[in-house]
């Protein structure tokens, strides 16, 4: 007789488990909030119901660029820019989803607001590329990309693009200025 009540008891906490919300806010290697490497531009308007999606065509189809999709809060405050794989076609997937608001967090704490020593601390730092204007730090185990103006680095490591900058030379205190997660 206990052993039907245990079976019931663990398909009730499976059952339960299996119907929790997703957190519309978290940061992930395949998901940020509701939207997933497999949503479809078409369906974006589902993923996000309460806010405000616009959509930039700027006659790409001469060009090549890709349309960003810039999705906003009920505030009015920008949150997210995606990039779909594909301009102009409603089955493309999303790309890139560049992180603006600072309540879009990984599952170890990090968002915009964090800073070089929080990203070092919480992931293994993949690649640091070093660019014109700014640096960027890889973590390919949620497939992301956090940019870091050179501003916030040492005065030495500003100006030359052919240095390799190391993890021990960007400043704790570093702030991100941009943070991208990455598909496809």
């Amino acid at each position: 007789m206990k052993t039907p009540l245990a079976y019931l008891s663990l398909l009730l906490i499976i059952a339960t488990a299996c119907n929790t919300p997703k957190d519309p806010f978290e940061v992930a290697k395949q998901h940020v909030g509701l939207l997933t490497d497999s949503t479809e531009v078409r369906q974006l308007k589902s993923v996000y119901l309460k806010d405000s999606i616009v959509k930039h065509i700027g006659g790409d189809e001469f060009t090549g660029a890709k349309n960003n999709i810039d999705v906003f809060d009920e505030t009015g405050q920008k949150v997210l820019e995606l990039t779909p794989t594909h301009s102009l076609d409603s089955t493309s997937v999303i790309e890139t989803v560049q992180i603006l608001d600072a309540k879009y967090k990984t599952a170890k704490n990090i968002s915009i607001s964090s800073t070089f020593k929080d990203i070092a601390d919480a992931y293994q730092i993949t690649r640091i590329d070093n660019l014109i204007n700014s640096i960027v730090i890889t973590v390919k185990s949620i497939n992301a990309s956090f940019t870091i103006d050179k501003k916030e680095l040492p005065s030495n490591l500003r100006v030359d693009m052919d240095l390799k900058i190391e993890a021990s030379q960007i400043p704790d205190t570093a702030k991100i200025k941009y943070f991208f997660i990455h598909w496809h």
